[in-house]
């Protein structure tokens, strides 16, 4: 091609507009603007004091980057920027201190035409070290097709101890060879070894970072720490902080380890892993909070907010609608409910649900309150100087409903399931809302088939888009029963379609048995960064027991209910709307309940890893 399309063009102007803040600025702050075009482009630009150098990109052959810097009104041509974390122009690998899996993202989300924002180590030609903060955004034409990657970047000073590696890094991979008549061992390069024509492993003769790059790094969790035994050079791989973060990020998504991030500071992600696929370290303990909840409420919605949970409405005396927020922050020395000061609060209710995104906002949707059914959405920003509920519409909402179930897929989509009409009608469909739309439209999930209609029931993500529903109060026939079954659906599939789950029976041993959940409604369902199941709770008919867990792991080719024994002190009950799931390994159990009084003061938490504090 010989000209710029329309949209190019539009990067020009951008690119000019930036050179212009670059030049201008008081501080002439540095700047570096970088486009990756697809091959083939014949580029010419009317900036003529500045020249272009085309690099082939590293791992995306059909792409070429140029880019310039402008400091102190000098123009500056700059090698790649992958090249400069070698820190030397004659290395053959990354420097050792350049996170891999901040790399790792940049190359996912190009592949996937997604925004990235981070930070990662670079190299000046000298060698000092610096922070790279860089931004790439796709540019798309008219057919959504993506045309052009943007990118900025900004360099400051990075203090770091150049001397310190965190990462194994060999020129050239060593086998260890015993030596029977001195009883040793002693140190074998690759190279030498296969020169003498001795057989060997051909996986060991690539490198540590290819090993753990593109081997180690894709298998599971539990994977890792069994190949850890094949040798001493795999073990020691394995035993590292950055491959752990990796393999847990690539098993569990990037969004669960980002939660996880605060845990791994206490016991690190090989621990961190260890407990939460063996189950190993899961305990119930019990502990009160200062504060008070008043005047006193059943049937509210309770979900965490980071370290805090959060607790909206409920059902007063006389079915009194409450309309009031009350925050619990886990952080503070001695925690204490408190009355959050909010503008505009959305009407009282009851048989609402609550769900949080990204750690700080909260969506309301639905319930019961003084005029009828709701089907109303708000949305509250904890961390806002002044915290409002904000009113969402868009499109054709759902019926107004209660009792419905809901959840929250990649971090910013609502789902609401099922539920009860005004005029009691059980639901059965399944609606959707993106919240970071600029002008959110609900949107129903169309299948061919749904599960039967109910109310009370759990709807728990897993494996990043995908939906397990069990239990609740359901149709069957002319009759409503509490239900015991499970489906799910895949969201991200062309055309969704629900499927219910065979459970199979399953002989364990230790701490897990084989039975199936009794059919119960209100219920707790936890979601596991692993990607399993927890049950416990709610409305169960007979002598069973609510405190009792079970425990799915969906993604198995024969699913298999299990029970896990869990020491410590349960709670005598435990509802889904009361139930707060806080860091992906704290699972908190609002209140006793006796009779139709709620203690809301004391709690009962589900450790699921080591606590490393003074509470433990």
């Amino acid at each position: 091609m010989s000209t710029l399309s329309l949209r190019s063009s539009l990067v020009i102007e951008l690119m000019r507009f930036l050179v212009e803040i670059a030049l201008n600025s008081p501080n002439k702050t540095k700047l570096v603007l970088a486009i990756v075009l697809t091959v083939g482009f014949n580029i010419k630009l009317a900036i003529p004091t500045v020249k272009f150098q085309f690099l082939s990109l590293p791992g995306l052959t059909d792409c070429v980057l140029f880019y310039w810097t402008i400091t102190d009104f000098s123009y500056n041509i700059f090698s790649c920027s992958r090249f400069l974390q070698y820190r030397d122009p004659r290395a053959q690998r990354r420097h050792p201190l350049v996170d891999p899996v901040i790399v790792s993202e940049i190359r996912r989300r190009l592949k996937d035409g997604a925004e990235f924002m981070g930070e990662l180590l670079n190299f000046r030609k000298d060698g000092t070290p610096l922070v790279n903060r860089l931004r790439l955004a796709p540019i798309l034409d008219d057919d959504g097709t993506i045309t052009h990657v943007i990118g900025i970047q900004m360099f400051s000073e990075a203090k770091v101890d150049l001397n310190s590696v965190s990462y194994p890094v060999f020129k050239e991979g060593y086998i260890q060879k015993f030596d029977r008549s001195s009883a040793t061992y002693s140190c074998v390069s690759v190279q030498a070894q296969s020169n003498s024509h001795e057989e060997l492993c051909g996986i060991l003769q690539l490198s540590d970072e290819v090993l753990a790059h593109n081997i180690l790094s894709r298998l599971t969790p539990r994977d890792v720490a069994s190949i850890g035994s094949v040798c001493r050079r795999i073990r020691q791989l394995t035993k590292n902080e950055h491959l752990r973060k990796m393999v847990c990020q690539n098993a569990w998504g990037r969004e669960v380890t980002g939660t996880l991030e605060v845990m791994t500071k206490k016991l690190g992600w090989g621990r961190l892993a260890r407990e939460l696929t063996t189950l190993e370290a899961v305990c119930w303990r019990k502990f009160t909070v200062d504060g008070a909840v008043e005047p006193s409420r059943c049937n509210f919605s309770a979900c965490a907010a980071g370290n805090r949970l959060v607790l909206f409405g409920g059902e007063g005396v006389n079915m009194q609608p409450m309309d009031d927020t009350f925050v619990l922050n886990l952080d503070a020395a001695s925690p204490e409910w408190r009355r959050v000061s909010v503008k505009s609060s959305p009407p009282g209710r009851w048989g609402h649900t609550l769900t949080c995104l990204n750690d700080s906002w909260l969506v309301l949707f639905g319930g019961c309150g003084r005029e009828g059914l709701l089907n109303d959405v708000f949305v509250l920003d904890l961390d806002a100087k002044q915290p409002t509920w904000k009113e969402v519409s868009g499109g054709t909402p759902p019926l107004p409903r209660s009792w419905h179930s809901s959840c929250t897929v990649e971090g910013s989509k609502l789902v609401v399931s099922g539920g009860c009409t005004d005029a009691g009608v059980l639901l059965s469909d399944t609606y959707l809302l993106d919240l970071t739309t600029e002008n959110p439209m609900w949107k129903e999930i169309s299948t061919k088939w749904a599960p039967p209609s109910r109310l009370g029931h759990s709807l728990s993500v897993y494996g990043r888009t995908k939906l397990l529903m069990f239990g609740g109060l359901a149709k069957s026939g002319h009759l409503r029963l509490r239900s015991g079954e499970a489906y799910t659906i895949d969201l991200d599939d062309e055309q969704p379609h629900w499927r219910q789950l065979e459970c199979g029976t399953f002989t364990g041993v230790g701490t897990q048995s084989a039975v199936v959940p009794p059919p119960r409604l209100d219920h707790v369902a936890v979601s596991m960064p692993c990607g399993r199941i927890i049950i416990f709770g709610g409305s169960i008919g007979g002598l069973h027991s609510p405190s009792q867990l079970f425990i799915l792991d969906p993604s198995e080719e024969k699913p298999s209910w299990r029970i896990l024994n869990v020491p410590g002190q349960p709670p005598k009950f435990a509802w889904g709307h009361s139930t707060c799931v806080v860091g992906g390994t704290r699972v908190l159990v609002l209140g006793g309940h006796t009779g139709e009084e709620w203690i809301l003061n004391e709690l009962h938490e589900l450790c699921l890893a080591s606590r490393q504090d003074s509470e433990s």
